[in-house]
């Protein structure tokens, strides 16, 4: 919808429209006033930059307020030394939380000697409230706050901003609202992040996304297939559809839609050669999901699906509704189905009350999967989660031991599996230039693994055939295979 509409035809001296999205660019319009006299005070376009700090989600999140920002005139940086930086939070980890106050600690010093500068705070950890009162009272100088229900309103805020020095605060509790047709500007040209739902609704005991992403809301099937379409003609072919457990799309819709049945529909869309998802929950991944899997040309063979403990007993307290042998019994099935299939996980160590028994089934699911690799992260205490306040959290030295063990025993079983590829032929997606070496690109197999060979930049965006020569354990160096 946004690439017709012309911000400087829109009449700003109206009343703003009540519907959405034309409430937003009427407001958007009203931000583009405001840059063209920043142009002709400074002779110059305010630069802003946009920080993400969470996950695939916030990517997509970061995406949108980037566009909005281009749209409005804005000229985009990496610097956070811009006049309008805003941080797009994540809150399941403390640290997260520290390192957004460490870097609001940096800008104030800077913001005392640019005073112009705009800073505003978005995303998940804007949810929790004992954080948005903290902001408020010790981080003053912030100039806009919103969270994760109301982010479609950001031309809103910031224009609210704009016009006064006094912080903005925008938060809700929940909504059932979805706006999704405002600008977007993709980090890649030739793959892009699809939300087909938002929310979450299993409240595991340790999580405190469901706080902070609310209940589970599904996109219209229609809605979402034609966000592909346009995404494919305009030169994507891999998607990522996203959402916090996407194994249960459609519940919430009043025509019912299994996540297999929208992802044959996505299948049938011309140009997108590769399909991706995140995050499955091991509770809700149905047969039907793996036939589809199975028989898909084009989804690729790549399963991240959180475990978290390997003990029945610490699984129900974290409220993960399946036990260690229905996990073992689903990887197996999968692994059966889809014999090239990369199989990934999230697990957690030193969750409240893990002994050394509860430790040692988690190793047991680690070998007897043989996961491709694993997200390891040693228990983090999120007040507001059930989890805080149970007994017996574990010391942290018994978690450190315990972690490095898991951690050797991930890397040995990945590296193992991932050495079964080489010397094999396999087709590549191009995504960048290398970073440590231009005279290498990097690309991703379908099963996720990164992969350097040498090329350059007219080879972005393309599908290569390559033969992998050298493992290093998470990546291969390949040479491309040329055709005479």
């Amino acid at each position: 919808m946004y690439h017709e509409i012309d911000l400087d035809k829109i009449d700003k001296n109206s009343e703003p429209p009540t519907e959405e999205p034309a409430r937003q660019y009427y407001f958007m319009a009203k931000c583009r006033e405001w840059v063209k006299d920043f142009e002709q005070r400074h002779s110059r376009l305010p630069q802003a930059c946009v920080v993400n700090m969470g996950c695939q989600m916030n990517a997509r999140d970061s995406e949108k307020l980037t566009g909005i920002l281009e749209n409005i005139g804005y000229q985009m940086t990496d610097s956070e030394e811009a006049d309008f930086v805003i941080y797009n939070t994540c809150t399941v980890r403390e640290n997260a939380n520290n390192k957004v106050y460490g870097r609001l600690g940096y800008l104030h010093a800077y913001k005392k000697k640019h005073p112009h500068m705009k800073i505003a705070l978005c995303g998940c950890m804007m949810q929790e409230p004992h954080v948005a009162q903290r902001i408020q009272k010790s981080y003053s100088f912030v100039n806009l706050v919103f969270g994760t229900h109301n982010l479609y309103k950001f031309p809103e805020l910031f224009a609210a901003s704009l016009e006064g020095e006094d912080m903005v605060m925008e938060l809700w509790e929940g909504t059932d609202q979805i706006v999704e047709e405002l600008p977007v500007e993709r980090k890649y040209s030739f793959k892009s992040g699809v939300n087909i739902m938002f929310g979450c609704n299993n409240f595991c005991s340790y999580c405190i996304v469901p706080y902070v992403r609310g209940r589970e809301r599904s996109r219209s099937p229609k809605d979402i297939l034609g966000e592909v379409e346009q995404l494919a003609a305009d030169g994507v072919v891999e998607v990522m559809l996203l959402g916090q457990n996407v194994n249960s799309y459609g519940k919430t819709l009043k025509g019912p839609i299994s996540f297999a049945q929208l992802l044959t529909e996505v299948e049938k869309i011309d140009n997108i050669k590769r399909i991706r998802f995140m995050t499955s929950h091991p509770k809700d991944l149905s047969p039907e999901l793996i036939q589809v899997m199975a028989s898909s040309p084009k989804i690729c063979n790549h399963l991240h699906l959180p475990m978290q403990s390997g003990s029945s007993r610490i699984l129900e307290k974290m409220n993960r509704r399946y036990t260690k042998e229905q996990y073992l019994d689903l990887a197996k099935r999968l692994r059966e189905a889809i014999p090239n299939l990369s199989l990934t996980t999230d697990i957690i160590v030193g969750f409240p009350g893990e002994t050394e028994e509860d430790f040692e089934d988690t190793m047991d699911v680690v070998r007897e999967v043989g996961f491709d690799s694993a997200f390891t992260f040693i228990y983090s205490k999120r007040t507001g989660t059930p989890a805080a306040s149970m007994e017996n959290q574990v010391p942290e030295e018994v978690v450190k031991v315990r972690f490095n063990k898991l951690l050797k025993e991930v890397q040995t079983i990945s590296a193992q599996r991932a050495e079964r590829l080489t010397g094999q032929v396999q087709t590549i997606l191009v995504e960048e230039v290398n970073s440590q070496d231009p005279s290498l690109v990097t690309g991703r197999l379908g099963n996720n693994s990164v992969v350097h060979i040498p090329g350059d930049a007219s080879m972005i965006g393309t599908f290569v055939d390559v033969t992998l020569e050298e493992c290093k354990g998470f990546y291969y160096y390949g040479k491309p295979i040329t055709t005479a």
